[in-house]
């Protein structure tokens, strides 16, 4: 299953990961195992009750229907065994995708707004970025090298900002994403914004795109 933003940067070759629309969520998962070599592990799913698509994990107020870690040890299940990721969505496959962060990658998190104001400015830039994930809680990812929870910090404030007056969030070890085409209940589905294609295998490092970022966050203040 495809999930794309239409028109969203020109990074979008051919060979990119999901590769064709109606592929299944277990399809998907084993592909970003196999192709990608990210670790993978299945979240909470989506339950049809008296109508209404409800969480797996049964709160009605869940904030993030079907798109979250669906046990305590989620990492523990994470595995970038392609045979295994089969395994787990055999026996629940509308399970949602999720990936931990601090491993092959961590991940940039800023508002919607901000992540396409920074999108713009790093093609003007002629940046090489990673994927990027849009979601339907209005958060861009964008995917770096591992290391960047640590770096942030002191990158930020090395451009004049405080951390804490900007909506910039580092995640590494012990957090996690959703991937695309998980969905969040009725409000829609995780889309790519960059997507992963041969081209960018090799993520920036979080140094190379903080100062576009922090920029953007501060715009969107």
């Amino acid at each position: 299953m495809e999930e794309t933003i239409a028109g969203a940067q020109n990074t979008q070759l051919t060979g990119q990961i999901p590769q064709q629309r109606g592929e299944s969520l277990l399809e998907t998962a084993v592909r970003y195992a196999e192709e990608r070599h990210w670790d993978v592990f299945p979240g909470t799913w989506l339950e049809s009750v008296d109508g209404t698509q409800r969480c797996s994990c049964g709160e009605a107020g869940c904030p993030a229907p079907g798109a979250h870690p669906a046990r305590p040890d989620w990492a523990t299940l994470a595995t970038g065994s392609a045979t295994v990721a089969r395994r787990m969505w055999q026996k629940q496959p509308t399970a949602s995708i999720l990936l931990p962060t601090g491993r092959t990658f961590d991940a940039l998190s800023v508002p919607e707004s901000a992540g396409f104001l920074a999108l713009a400015r790093m093609e003007r830039m002629e940046l090489t970025l990673g994927p990027v994930t849009l979601s339907p809680d209005r958060r861009m990812h964008f995917f770096v090298l591992p290391g960047a929870s640590a770096k942030v910090p002191d990158l930020v404030r090395t451009l004049g900002w405080s951390l804490t007056s900007l909506d910039l969030v580092a995640l590494g070890e012990g957090a996690y994403v959703a991937a695309p085409p998980t969905r969040f209940g009725s409000r829609g589905a995780v889309q790519w914004a960059c997507r992963p294609t041969p081209a960018n295998r090799w993520l920036p490092d979080a140094e190379e795109l903080i100062s576009p970022l922090a920029y953007a966050c501060g715009r969107d203040r």
